[in-house]
């Protein structure tokens, strides 16, 4: 799965060939959850609320990124990184 972002400790995947609804995955100190391109927790759970926020607050600042790298992806083209929250 490759990583598309990373910041503060979290890593932010997105994988080439998944299903819907549009998502990525975040993974912090053994935590992990998947997100939508809103914000929301689908699934899991990072273990840091801290780690949570800043991931909602990434998502704020690159919701259209996400949205045209999972385009991208799903029509098997190559992903782009996204910048860091700093």
């Amino acid at each position: 799965m490759p990583t598309i972002s990373l910041f503060f400790g979290i890593v932010i995947k997105m994988f080439y060939d998944e299903h819907n609804p549009p998502h990525f995955h975040a993974e912090y100190q053994g935590g992990k959850a998947v997100f939508d391109f809103r914000g929301n927790v689908l699934r899991g759970d990072l273990g840091s609320r801290t780690a949570t926020r800043l991931v909602r607050e990434w998502v704020d600042l690159h919701s259209d990124e996400l949205e045209s790298n999972w385009n991208e992806m799903q029509q098997g083209r190559a992903f782009r990184r996204i910048d860091p929250l700093t």
